[in-house]
């Protein structure tokens, strides 16, 4: 590990000097539960609606939480799997298998390390905010549609696709299949979700809604899909670390998904770090970060995980319960590695309907709807860069969608450049 004065040195080592206690310990504890708490049903809906088991998304949290935590920038990141990795993600199976994702994780791994190194931090964390806000709303639609077989307990005569459209084109003939007692488990969890975030902020909504729904197809006998039911048991902690198979043509065919992983990496985590920044009135170092997020996808690779990044809302949750130091994003990774080996079991019994309900509160929290507004009621350039990416996102592709909306902000800048010119 870099010394505390390296360019590259973690934030954990700057919060140990600057003195670290009992009673900052305590405070670490607490807040690692909590985040937790959130992020175990959370980890294991992202890893389904990316076309994966959902063990791949424990192993994600475990492995990817705690590298970021013990080795980056930020004091309060929490790392581990991330809505808008989604559809890349399922993409990227459905095109290559998983094994091939995790080889695109691994080099995306290795391509943020590089990042880190070559100072570009600094680089990537300018991204126009409109592209960010329009890039975000349309991963939260997508995000939607692919919980639709599971909120409406669909039985789709065809594999679901991983592209919007063909996803539609398939869903649309199956929603005479709708399962009641799925839809009410969907709604169910919506509604405690809701209710809890509204009157008791600080309970672990995502958790009670999941228990209340999983007690209720058990003791009910609800006909529902569960975990355990699509994907098998949960594995009681963590395979044995392995290199995914790799060779030069394998690498070649996934290059394109690599680097969109490591690009949507790097863009999340940062963004997630500035929101810490500015929340814990503390100043991250990118760089440090992005080095870190390269370590833990190479790490959760080689234990099978889907990719890793800095996560918003758990990130947020982590400071809101009073989390001193990256000691509570590392513990948040210990505890879930304890639930897997003590609860794996129960988790096996947790309806898929609940899950869907989670992502659904999830992607709709992703539209960010006041900030849409007032771009939209702003300069017409902004409202051109959103609408093009958001657009672009939804029915090409992710990078298509970032690309078209730096293209149009790049052609912004020229044309003011130009102006200025002239006007002297």
């Amino acid at each position: 590990m870099p010394k505390q004065n390296s360019p590259f040195a973690p934030k954990l080592l700057t919060t140990l000097a600057d003195g670290y206690g009992a009673a900052s310990l305590r405070r670490d504890l607490i807040a690692g539960l909590t985040v937790a708490i959130v992020a175990l049903p959370l980890s294991m809906a992202i890893a389904i609606a990316s076309g994966a088991p959902p063990e791949r998304g424990l192993y994600c949290a475990v492995i990817g939480g705690f590298l970021i935590s013990l080795l980056g920038g930020s004091r309060h990141q929490i790392g581990g799997p991330a809505g808008a990795f989604i559809v890349l993600v399922a993409a990227t199976i459905d095109r290559h298998g998983i094994d091939g994702m995790l080889l695109a994780t691994l080099m995306s791994g290795v391509m943020m390390l590089g990042f880190g190194m070559l100072g570009l931090g600094t680089i990537v964390r300018r991204m126009p905010n409109p592209v960010i806000i329009g890039f975000t709303a349309a991963i939260g639609v997508i995000i939607f549609v692919s919980q639709i077989r599971d909120l409406f307990g669909l039985t789709l005569s065809a594999k679901e696709p991983a592209a919007l459209l063909p996803k539609l084109a398939v869903l649309a003939p199956a929603l005479d299949t709708i399962n009641i007692p799925a839809l009410i488990l969907s709604a169910l969890t919506i509604l405690i979700i809701l209710v809890v975030r509204k009157h008791r902020p600080q309970w672990p909504g995502f958790l009670i809604a999941v228990v209340v729904a999983g007690m209720l197809t058990s003791f009910m006998a609800y006909p529902v899909e569960t975990i355990a039911s699509r994907f098998g048991a949960i594995p009681a902690g963590l395979p044995a670390p392995s290199i995914p198979a790799w060779d030069g043509a394998r690498m070649l065919a996934v290059l394109p998904d690599a680097f969109a992983f490591a690009l949507l990496g790097a863009i999340e985590s940062l963004l997630s770090a500035m929101v810490a920044d500015k929340m814990a009135a503390r100043n991250h170092r990118s760089n440090t970060e992005l080095v870190a997020q390269g370590v833990a996808n190479i790490g959760v690779a080689i234990f099978g995980g889907i990719p890793a990044t800095g996560t918003i809302a758990r990130t947020a949750t982590n400071i809101r319960a009073g989390a001193v130091s990256p000691v509570s994003g590392m513990m948040h990774a210990v505890y879930l590695l304890a639930f897997m080996l003590l609860l794996a079991p129960l988790l096996g019994a947790i309806p898929l309907a609940a899950l869907g309900g989670i992502l659904a509160v999830v992607a709709y929290g992703m539209i960010e709807k006041h900030e849409i507004g007032e771009i939209l009621r702003g300069r017409s350039w902004d409202a051109a860069i959103l609408i093009a990416t958001f657009l672009i996102t939804i029915f090409r592709d992710l990078m298509e969608g970032i690309a078209a909306g730096l293209m149009i902000a790049l052609l912004r800048f020229l044309l003011i450049k130009m102006r200025g010119k002239s006007a002297s």
